[in-house]
Order: structure tokens, then sequence, then C-alpha cells
């Protein structure tokens, strides 16, 4: 294994000095205080409209809501996500729990939330999608496979490489989010309580599961969902810079098999055999909220094992092809 890890050193060379490491952090410092902003914007809003009475903005959000269901220009699938969010809301109520306290830490939390399965993911795949066919593009190929080293060791280096930069991709995320936004919104709030183990179930939502976790603890678990949601399209981005040759053609597939992933989530409801695709299992954090699974079967365990079992996949192929194939030519 010691022949593993000069490898690793220069592959992560490689990657800094594309540069596409500071692009992601680049990214992320303009988007982070825009979004911040837009929040503080909504929050300035609310306080004109209710004060600091948080529990009479969340009734009003209630009230709407339940209003909204009387509506026939609502789609059936749009209510149900509304009558679970009038019950989840309805338990925060009763038990004095400010589900949006304002804070940093709460708006890292949220924007953790809605990245994890589009934003993070297309991030990931920047990187790994150049990983091997940027070695053709740049025709660095043929220099590395001269060298005496075994091809698996040299695929194993990558891999490795990008998983230390999928682990630094979300902590930097982490990092930017809570910072940017602390100073708008302060950066206590670590032991706010959240609500989690809401179960959707025909009558709405089961709560014999539901219990609080601190804040930190909350977000502890995202970022683990999280990062295996970023190493599992990491792997997948890095098979299909395997079999092609061009790092372009590499980026397209992935940004359209990603997109296309969003789009299926809401619209694959009556399309049963589709949770077996990996971009209908991204969205891990949103069995943490208790949101509804866009397929009727699909559970926290089931998108594991999915997206594990792809992942699996990815890493046979990317092997066994690389080692076999003359990349040569």
């Amino acid at each position: 294994m010691n022949s593993i890890w000069p490898l690793v050193q220069n592959e992560t060379i490689k990657i800094i000095k594309k540069k596409r490491f500071y692009v992601i952090l680049l990214v992320l410092l303009v988007l982070v205080p825009m979004f911040t902003y837009a929040q503080m914007r909504q929050a300035q809003e609310n306080r004109t409209k209710f004060g600091d009475d948080w529990r009479t903005e969340l009734q009003q959000a209630i009230t709407d809501n339940q209003n909204s269901l009387g509506s026939d220009r609502v789609p059936e699938e749009w209510k149900k996500y509304r009558r679970i969010f009038i019950q989840q809301m309805q338990y925060y109520l009763q038990n004095d729990v400010n589900p949006n306290e304002p804070g940093g830490v709460t708006f890292t939390r949220e924007f953790l939330d809605n990245s994890s399965s589009l934003f993070i993911p297309l991030l990931i795949m920047t990187i790994a999608s150049d990983l091997v066919s940027g070695e053709r593009t740049g025709g660095t190929i043929k220099m590395l496979l001269t060298r005496p080293v075994r091809r698996w060791k040299i695929l194993l280096s990558k891999l490795i490489t990008l998983t230390m930069f999928v682990s630094l991709i979300v902590v930097s995320t982490f990092i930017i989010c809570y910072v940017i936004s602390g100073l708008a919104f302060g950066y206590s709030g670590f032991t706010i309580p959240v609500f989690t183990g809401f179960q959707p179930s025909e009558a709405g939502v089961d709560m014999a599961t539901v219990h609080a976790v601190d804040q930190w603890q909350f977000i502890l678990m995202q970022m683990g969902l999280i990062w295996f949601v970023g190493l599992t399209v990491g792997l997948l981005a890095f098979m299909v810079s395997v079999l092609v040759r061009s790092t372009a053609a590499s980026i397209v597939i992935m940004m359209a098999a990603l997109i296309a992933g969003t789009i299926l989530t809401n619209m694959a409801s009556s399309w049963s055999s589709a949770k077996y695709l990996f971009m209908v299992n991204l969205g891990l954090t949103n069995y943490l909220s208790g949101s509804p699974a866009p397929i009727d079967g699909m559970t926290l365990p089931f998108s594991l094992a999915v997206l594990g079992i792809w992942a699996a996949v990815s890493l046979v192929v990317s092997f066994a092809v690389f080692t076999k194939r003359d990349v040569m030519n």
C-alpha cells in the first residue's frame, strides 16, 4: 500500500492545479450570500407582519395550507405533501418549538436539506467526471500507464482522492454556509431541538417514532447522508469518466442523469419501477424531515441499499474496463 500514497498525492496535486475545487468554493462563496440575503429579506417581511410571535406566523402557514386543500386547482399529489406539512407544524406548535428559529445553524440545516439531491452532487460530479477522461483529453494517459505501477493501483489512487474531495466538498459547504449566514442571523442555535422520525402514512403522519434531537446532531446526520449520496454520484461519474474519452461528454451525461432525477422525483409516483434508479433515491435527507417518498415502498434503508448497489456496480465496471481495455489509443 505504500506505493499508493505517492499516487494519491499526485492525483491531489493534479486536481488542485486544474483549479476545479477552487471553482466549487467560488460557486459556494457567490451563491450562499445570495441565498442568505433572500432568507434575510423573507425574515424581515415576516417580522413586519407578525412581529416576534413565531407561533402566529406558524399558525398562519398552517391555515394557508389548510385552505388550499379545498381548492380543485391544487393537484392531489400536492395536497398529500401539504397535509403532512400541516400535521408536522401542528406537532411543533403543541411542543412549543419553533421549526424556523432564526440563526446561521438553522439556515445551514435548510441549505443542506435543499441542496442534497442536486446541487452538492453537481459540485462533486465536476471533479469526478474528469479524473480519467481528463487524462485522455490532456494526453497524459500514455505517460501515466508507462510507469511501473499496476493499473488497478492507479485507479485506486484516483478513487481514494475522489473520496477525500467528496468529504472536503461536504465539509466546505457546511463551513461556508455557517460562516456567511451567521453574519446575518447569528452563530447560535446548535442545541435547538429538531423533531425527526415522522413516518408518512395513509392517514397523514405517524407520530409514534417522533423524537427531538439537538440541531447539531440533526446536521451531522444530514452530512452523513449527503456524503453517502455524494460518494455514490462521484463513483458513477468516475465510471462514466472511465467509459467515455471526453471530459465534456462525461459531464453532460452525469448532468443529464441528475437533472432527469429531479424531474422523475416529481413525476414518477405512478411508475413504481423508477424507485430502482439511483437518481430517484438521492433525497436521503427527506427521510429525516419526514417528507413523503416520491414512490410508495421507498424507505431510508431501501434508498441506501439501492445507492449502495449502484455504487458497487460502478466500481466493478470501472476497474474491469480500466484494467482490461486498451486506453492507449
